[in-house]
């Protein structure tokens, strides 16, 4: 049986890895990959001749080289959020985290060896060994305490629901 991995976010300054990380941070790394995406898509693009009508699929294509399918679920009550998030063979050391607000940002990577070659790749349905998503949350969460399980290849994350300050009576004067 595959041994339980938890992790908060105070935990997770013991542990020597980064799950949380900085907004900007996170943000700087999607960009990155977009740019990597465009790149590719360029490339596919020109490899069909630089002819117009299949932009799209060039794009689609260059994106799944590029990442990992890392499918998710979202589910709420009436204090939590929970999310799943599919996650096969990553380790909790190789998936970062970033939450603001209602926005929840994940990334992983496996530092698991590629082969280098020099062949030019043709067509590849070949699958990255990363994946990162940009979620809308259903409500803003607090970010302490976020519990985070990663077991069997599923990210469970266990967000509480910010408390909405309720709103105070003034009491109005006569002039």
């Amino acid at each position: 049986m595959e041994k339980k991995e938890s992790l908060t976010k105070t935990e997770d300054q013991h542990r020597h890895y980064p799950a949380f990380v900085d907004v900007e941070k996170m943000l700087e790394k999607f960009a990155a990959v977009t740019r990597e995406i465009a790149s590719r898509a360029f490339d596919l693009f020109m490899d069909r001749g630089a002819r117009f009508g299949n932009q799209l699929e060039d794009w689609v294509r260059a994106e799944m080289e590029t990442l990992r399918s890392a499918p998710v679920k979202i589910t709420e009550n009436k204090d939590t959020i929970n999310v799943m998030v599919g996650a096969p063979g990553f380790k909790p050391s190789e998936i970062e985290m970033s939450i603001k607000g209602r926005l929840l940002m994940i990334s992983g990577e496996t530092t698991s060896g590629s082969e280098s070659n020099d062949d030019s790749v043709f067509y590849s349905e070949w699958r990255s060994d990363r994946f990162m998503r940009q979620l809308d949350l259903p409500a803003e969460v607090e970010t302490d305490n976020v519990e985070a399980i990663l077991e069997n290849g599923v990210l469970q994350l266990t967000l509480k629901k910010k408390v909405e300050a309720e709103a105070t009576k003034v009491a109005v004067k006569a002039a």
